[in-house]
């Protein structure tokens, strides 16, 4: 199933059959991917005095309930509404789904005692290319990534000029395989977040950043077609997935 699409006077070919999908599932194992020091995730039968929403134990249906936090239990994308004080929706301000995309791969630099991501990095990694969205990479990068148990472990993050570079370049929707875009343990300051959004000038509502995706290996950096899907909650951040297309 191919479909050309035209976009800025480039027409660009993709294979709709072959989605590449960089999210990372909820699930109600203990080894769940976590973060921000909550309990794992649950999905189980709903029961209700002597009923259990389970058909092997003897319901007409399977009738689940599922507890999940979207910052915590996998991939997620969020808006604004994550640091402001006003309740806005990811569900309400993604309002389009489809972006050329570019993925790019960084090792995290070492500054003192943490990994950062630095402008100078996404310069160099990006060159000339200025995208609407971006999918960031870090190394290592292993399949550990999709268990892996983050609650204090001081992950890397991303410096706040190299976020400011990453607004004054364009970039609406960046994309990353880390819990946060911002130190674990920065007593709120939130930096990254903040130069991103722009959440001291003109905010920018449409503009979103997906935390803990994954990206194999098998996908190699350039460019892409990126399908951002997020689940219709009315909150500042909702599950999603999203899902890269190659360009033929």
């Amino acid at each position: 199933m191919k479909t050309t699409i035209t976009h800025n006077a480039n027409q660009y070919q993709i294979d709709l059959s072959k989605p590449l999908d960089i999210s990372i599932a909820i699930t109600n194992k203990k080894d769940n991917v976590n973060a921000w020091y909550i309990d794992a995730p649950k999905i189980e039968p709903h029961r209700d005095k002597d009923f259990v929403g389970s058909i092997p134990a003897g319901a007409s249906t399977n009738f689940y309930d599922i507890w999940f936090n979207p910052h915590s239990h996998g991939t997620h994308t969020e808006c604004v509404g994550h640091i402001s004080a006003e309740h806005q929706s990811v569900n309400r301000y993604l309002q389009q789904f489809f972006f050329l995309a570019e993925v790019i791969t960084i090792s995290p630099s070492k500054e003192n005692q943490d990994l950062v991501i630095t402008k100078e990095q996404l310069q160099k990694a990006l060159g000339v290319t200025a995208p609407r969205a971006l999918v960031t990479r870090t190394l290592p990068n292993t399949a550990m990534k999709l268990n892996r148990q983050y609650s204090n472990s001081n992950p890397p993050y991303i410096l706040e000029d190299a976020m400011v570079f990453l607004r004054e370049l364009g970039v609406e929707h960046l994309l990353i395989d880390l819990p946060s875009v911002d130190k674990e343990k920065d007593n709120g300051a939130l930096l990254a977040h903040k130069a991103f959004w722009n959440f001291n000038g003109e905010v920018r509502l449409n503009a979103t950043i997906t935390e803990f995706i994954y990206v194999p290996e098998s996908i190699v950096d350039g460019s892409y077609f990126l399908n951002l899907q997020v689940a219709p909650f009315e909150n500042d951040a909702s599950p999603s997935r999203p899902v890269l297309y190659k360009i033929e």
